[in-house]
């Protein structure tokens, strides 16, 4: 573990932080299909506080919040229990120094703690360089979704990794 890398439970306090993030991403990207800045009533609907199951991390890269990663419910119904979709979005500037790979080891280790055997990445298709952060991890490519997004004009794939821990 990179220990310029550190992790603190996410919490509600922490929401203004984490919207600056997606916010970046809603505006200047395809990572996410908000096209829209969000509330933070909408970020309680998929990031969790202190729940059993479904853990949430801020980041922080030498002191300094860079980003967030959670695992959420793929869909809220009972055989999917052990199943976790993960997410991470880090702040423009702190890609490449290996914050991304020590995120997911940290979330893994996590949720696979809380019982969750198996997990999923949903990526939009032109975000190569999440894929491949994805597959360095272990992920391997699962699902293919043609055309199912629009933003900025353009006709986007979703892209699911699968990962079983």
């Amino acid at each position: 573990m990179n220990k310029k890398i550190t992790f603190k439970e996410l919490r509600e306090t922490d929401l203004p932080e984490v919207k600056n993030i997606y916010d970046y991403y809603v505006l200047n990207s395809t990572a996410t299909f908000h096209t829209e800045p969000i509330t933070f009533d909408e970020l309680k609907e998929f990031i969790y506080f202190s729940h059993p199951k479904y853990k949430s991390f801020l980041i922080f890269y030498e002191g300094i919040v860079c980003g967030y990663c959670y695992a959420t419910y793929y869909k809220k119904r009972q055989a999917y229990n052990r199943t976790a979709e993960v997410t991470i979005y880090l702040k423009n500037g702190f890609t490449g120094k290996g914050i991304g790979q020590t995120a997911l080891q940290y979330l893994e280790k996590a949720v696979k703690e809380s019982g969750i055997k198996v997990l999923l990445a949903v990526i939009a298709g032109d975000n190569d360089a999440s894929i491949r952060a994805f597959e360095k991890a272990g992920y391997t490519g699962c699902a293919l979704f043609k055309n199912v997004g629009e933003k900025f004009g353009r006709i986007l794939d979703v892209v699911v990794c699968q990962k079983e821990i």
